[in-house]
């Protein structure tokens, strides 16, 4: 996208055609940081108003980093109005047992089962 004659790139963009929606997601090979939010937002403002058509519901942001400090992260999101997600990334998939074991807990864990 460019504004003002300087050019910035989102890492990914997807589009959902069920939500109608679109998906940008920035890959950060670093700790998650305020300024990674700032910057996840402003494509979301440009998306929402330049590139949504009539229809399309509005665009949502993941930032995908090595670490991140919860509170952090609850600050640094907290009061925007776009929907961002931030989430920790990991260089190799779980086996299945291991796959099997975090969807249980995270399972339990949204219906108090802990």
């Amino acid at each position: 996208m460019t504004i003002n004659n300087t050019h910035y790139y989102v890492d990914m963009v997807f589009y959902n055609k069920l939500f109608h929606a679109y998906l940008l997601i920035e890959l950060k090979s670093k700790k998650m940081t305020p300024e990674a939010a700032g910057q996840i937002n402003m494509y979301l403002n440009y998306y929402a108003a330049e590139i949504n058509e009539p229809g399309d519901n509005p665009p949502a942001g993941l930032i995908l980093c090595t670490d991140k400090d919860d509170l952090a992260v609850e600050y640094a999101l907290g009061g925007l109005s776009n929907q961002i997600f931030a989430s920790t990334y990991v260089l190799h998939m779980p086996d299945k047992e291991q796959l099997i074991a975090q969807v249980e807990e995270v399972l339990d864990s949204w219906h108090g089962r802990n």
